[in-house]
């Protein structure tokens, strides 16, 4: 995939197919736009091509609402690599950007520039200023600038609208089940083992890797069933605990992998741990031991879990 930075710096491609969209998380409602301009660039010869924004507008029209992301940029080009797109224009939002017609942006960006041949938007997608860029509005400008339109209505999971927000809502819940299958594989974090207290191999005989992660939006505190994969080996089982360590009275938050059957030093190595289940919150126990039963407890329910799941992963 090429990944084009500046609007300045696209090039003309053959027959550009094009979105339009923040896609963040890539989840099964964006896979189906995917492959609908994959299938539409193969009908004419031509080339699928991604527009999204950087940083998402939420996060420069009401950040208050303090929106966290679902994945990271490198994550979200490869996601949609995967499903199809060989271009992705990454366009910087700021206000002023935010303050930019429909028609200027067709007109400038989705003709000037790219040359469309066809766009491809989700059902309820709006662009420009006051959100007037609509659907309806692409169909009409399409008979006057000669460019094909394709909508795509939105993807269900058991009677429900597969949404980013929705996806956000279900993992802040800890409802992990449910949001992988709104993203069509098991959720994940990446990040960096980093040197932690100790505490999982001296005091509990249960050792941990601890995760420095660039990821926002991590799912609830409490402990998880997990895959854990990293670059060049196989894919392990194990069981990850978001939280405080109240047991222990410290506060701020920490993300701990114990991987069974594996002893390696990771230290400096990146990892990445896919959530398959939830088990339990997090908990404050009297004590050492009863705290070190719970974690034998934890460890077989995970092994149970995961011994019967099969979830796709991001690899």
């Amino acid at each position: 995939m090429q990944i084009i930075r500046e609007l300045q710096n696209v090039s003309r491609y053959p027959n550009p197919v094009v979105t339009i969209g923040n896609f963040d998380g890539v989840h099964l409602g964006h896979q189906k736009i995917f492959k609908k301009v994959a299938e539409k660039a193969k009908e004419i010869n031509g080339t699928p091509i991604a527009i999204t924004f950087d940083p998402h507008p939420v996060r420069v029209l009401a950040p208050e609402r303090g929106l966290k992301i679902l994945t990271t940029f490198g994550d979200k080009a490869r996601l949609m690599s995967n499903s199809g797109i060989k271009v992705l224009i990454s366009i910087g939002f700021d206000k002023e950007f935010a303050r930019t017609d429909p028609d200027d942006f067709i007109r400038n960006v989705l003709i000037g520039r790219i040359g469309a041949k066809w766009i491809v938007v989700g059902h309820n997608y709006a662009f420009g200023k006051g959100k007037k860029g609509t659907p309806a509005l692409l169909r009409r400008r399409g008979k006057k600038y000669g460019f094909g339109v394709s909508v795509v209505r939105y993807a269900k999971v058991y009677d429900d609208i597969v949404s980013s927000s929705r996806v956000r809502s279900l993992l802040l819940r800890g409802r992990v089940c449910e949001a992988s299958k709104m993203l069509g594989r098991a959720y994940h974090i990446e990040g960096t083992v980093i040197k932690g207290l100790g505490r999982g191999a001296s005091l509990l005989h249960t050792p941990t890797a601890n995760i420095a992660t660039p990821n926002e939006l991590v799912p609830k505190e409490g402990v998880y069933a997990v895959k854990v994969s990293f670059p060049a080996s196989p894919v392990y089982d194990g069981v990850a605990n978001i939280g405080r360590n109240p047991t222990f009275g410290d506060v701020p938050v920490s993300y701990e992998v114990h991987i069974f059957d594996f002893s390696r030093n990771l230290i400096g190595e990146k990892i990445r741990v896919h959530f398959i289940d939830r088990i339990r919150d997090e908990k404050k126990f009297a004590g050492i031991k009863e705290l070190e039963d719970r974690i034998k407890k934890d460890i077989e329910k995970a092994k149970e879990i995961l011994s019967k799941r099969n979830d796709p992963l991001y690899l």
